[in-house]
């Protein structure tokens, strides 16, 4: 194992198209599991932060609220085998294999739960994996994200410590995300990459002259 660490942001990089929460809710609601009162709960804290933005609704999960980790978690285990392993890239697979052949440490980093991506983490042999905890009180969930959530400044700090405790050369490293919200992270390494740009992110990616790809298929 080099120093050299392989960092992957997961929706829309390993995983091309929506969110994975967004289509975990679907699912959820197709199930019956979800539905009108999460959804308004979710709309109502949005608009009490009195913002244009869905960054709210990564730090309170509230249509898991009230909900048993065991239900949430074996659900969660159903729509992996049905609607994520199939959607994960071919050339991301090939990206990472290609760092793992070179010895690099592999790390997920996301915003998304974790209970989402930890089988995904497993399907594609990542050992390290960054992702949002939520808080849990008597094995129920409250709703509540655990600091720090790996969006944006969170996932730099994540990175930039688990990078000391391992002896990880940043600056010799690569970085993959595709949102505004990876910028730190990409800024981060010595050899960022922009994947599947979106929200602004090739331009982004062209003032700071980062490499662009597209990982759709």
């Amino acid at each position: 194992m080099t120093s050299v660490a392989a960092l992957f942001d997961v929706d829309n990089t390993l995983l091309p198209g929506q969110a994975s929460e967004i289509r975990f809710f679907r699912y959820l609601w197709r199930k019956g599991f979800v539905g009108w009162l999460e959804l308004k709960r979710s709309v109502a804290w949005v608009v009490g932060k009195r913002t244009f933005s869905i960054h709210p609704l990564r730090e309170r999960k509230l249509y898991l609220a009230g909900k048993h980790r065991f239900e949430i978690e074996a659900h969660a285990r159903d729509f992996f085998r049905n609607e994520m392993v199939g959607r994960v890239s071919s050339k991301a697979r090939d990206r990472l294999d290609a760092h793992r052949q070179a010895g690099h440490h592999l790390i997920l980093v996301t915003a998304a739960p974790d209970f989402l991506i930890i089988p995904l983490a497993e399907l594609l042999n990542v050992p390290t994996l960054f992702a949002a905890r939520l808080e849990r009180l008597d094995g129920v969930y409250t709703g509540r994200v655990l600091p720090p959530l790996p969006y944006g400044r969170g996932k730099q700090e994540l990175i930039v410590a688990h990078a000391r405790e391992k002896d990880i050369d940043l600056k010799n490293s690569f970085a993959y995300g595709d949102s505004p919200g990876d910028v730190e992270l990409l800024e981060s390494v010595g050899y960022p990459v922009v994947v599947n740009p979106i929200r602004g992110m090739r331009q982004i990616a062209s003032r700071r002259s980062w490499p662009v790809v597209g990982w759709n298929s």
